[in-house]
């Protein structure tokens, strides 16, 4: 007989859900829904999202137990009812990039990164209600718990929520997981523990003992069932740490995920990091995630194909149309500000501009080693700070375009793998929900093809890295 699980990835984008042979890990069905645009939104459109891509796939009544990973940092408050206050502000929303420096002002960078691992940028939870404090006061002061966008979910799905809920606005009842908490700032992922000096100084007067926070649960703790069901929900994680378990990442592995937003992490075996652009988070396993990120990645190529007048495989044969460095023509790809390097206030720019240079091939590939080197430039300060980097798996809706994969291996260094494509963050979830269920995952295997690399002259990304500290 056959033994089902559930994993889901909601992420900024769409809600994924895959139903998965526990035995195999192969997936017998999926489903996918839709999310609004934006760097806030109500966090009812995650529900709603989540019932359509649950009933896309299938539902889930064969299903022993699901597992929920979602976008990180996204601030979602509720009020004594359990309704929600406002639109959650996303990881994407850099309104709170003054409040950020606030915080490290307060507190030191060598304090935070000794206590929550990281320092933090406008992404970040802490900085969005240390925002909202500040902002909003009238909704601040209703604060009575504050949740991450995977948590609210999972309590949803177990019954709880807003008033009109089968189980009410039971705060005590929510939970989540220390990959997720450890993307707050306001949590130590050594101690496990939140800091309440963090949220007293972010909520300011608006914080009281009333506030609650979701209880963090182990890699295979069960936080809740299904409601009306016995299928069991698991702790979930933050979608970088789904990816990485879904990965079955290991120590000396990167991974560069290039989506909506470019990451670059490592599982490692111990926490903290010396450099403060790269983020000291948690794993799902008790381990521990460093991870940095960037704003601008798959987007700016989709808008660049626009303004070209392409599709997207028109815009691929372009970019390789061009020479390696795109004779001289850089682009800094900094539409949205950035968050490594910290630059929430930089906008894109072009450099080294001839008559000759600024064709369409030039200006496609320029936009490709563009986010590239943005990951590039994360990449290696990994490397700098003494972390083992011996292989990297591409992965990400852009990893399948053939320009950003030979153009990502010169630039990346050391081996390029590329993993079947896959919801590797919706397979990580399914793996953690199949271990709460006391099914074993291990047979569970991840297929990668070496990706052949185009030479790039180190001069390219010591330029690019010259133009960011012009910008500092």
């Amino acid at each position: 007989m056959t033994r089902l699980v559930a994993g889901v990835d909601s992420s900024t984008q769409s809600c994924k859900v895959v139903v998965v042979d526990a035995a195999t890990g192969t997936v017998v069905r999926e489903g996918r829904a839709k999310h609004p645009t934006g760097t806030e939104v109500d966090p009812g459109h995650w529900w709603t999202a989540l019932q359509e891509a649950l009933a896309a796939a299938g539902g889930i009544a064969d299903c022993e137990a699901i597992s929920i990973a979602g976008q990180q940092h996204g601030m979602v408050v509720l009020d004594d009812t359990g309704a929600v206050i406002r639109p959650a502000l996303l990881w994407n929303d850099t309104r709170s990039a003054e409040a950020a420096e606030r915080i490290v002002e307060h507190f030191g960078a060598e304090w935070l990164l000794r206590e929550t691992g990281s320092v933090p940028v406008a992404s970040f939870t802490s900085t969005k209600l240390a925002w909202l404090a500040d902002a909003e006061p009238a909704n601040a002061t209703r604060v009575a718990a504050v949740m991450l966008p995977h948590d609210w979910l999972s309590w949803r799905l177990a019954g709880y929520g807003a008033s009109d809920a089968p189980q009410g606005p039971d705060f005590g009842a929510a939970w989540t997981d220390r990959s997720d908490a450890s993307g707050t700032g306001y949590f130590n992922p050594v101690s496990n523990s939140y800091l309440a000096e963090m949220i007293d100084f972010c909520l300011g007067a608006f914080a009281s003992a009333r506030i609650t926070l979701p209880r963090v649960l182990g890699a295979t703790e069960v936080g809740g069932h299904v409601f009306g069901t016995r299928i069991a929900i698991a702790g979930g994680a933050g979608d970088n740490a789904g990816a990485a378990k879904g990965l079955g990442l290991a120590p000396g592995d990167a991974v560069v995920s290039i989506g909506t937003s470019g990451t670059v992490f490592a599982v490692s075996d111990s926490p903290g990091t010396s450099a403060i652009e790269i983020a000291g988070f948690a794993d799902v396993d008790g381990h521990y995630l460093p991870l940095a990120c960037t704003l601008n990645a798959a987007q700016v190529l989709d808008h660049f194909a626009i303004q070209l007048g392409v599709d997207f495989a028109e815009f691929e044969q372009l970019a390789l149309s061009a020479p390696v460095g795109s004779e001289g023509l850089m682009l800094l790809p900094f539409f949205q500000g950035e968050r490594t390097p910290n630059l929430p206030n930089a906008r894109a720019s072009w450099h080294g501009i001839t008559m000759n240079n600024f064709t369409p091939p030039n200006i496609a590939r320029a936009a490709v080693e563009g986010i590239l080197l943005s990951l590039a430039n994360a990449l290696q300060l990994f490397r700098d700070t003494g972390r083992p980097v011996r292989s990297v798996k591409l992965i990400g809706g852009a990893a399948g375009n053939l320009a950003v994969r030979n153009i990502a291996a010169g630039l990346f260094g050391g081996r390029i793998e590329l993993p079947d494509q896959a919801e590797y963050v919706a397979l990580g979830a399914a793996r953690q929900a199949a271990e709460v269920a006391g099914l074993d995952p291990n047979g569970w295997r991840v297929v990668s093809e070496r990706v052949v690399a185009e030479e790039y002259p180190a001069a390219v990304l010591d330029r690019f890295r010259s133009l960011v500290e012009q910008l500092t």
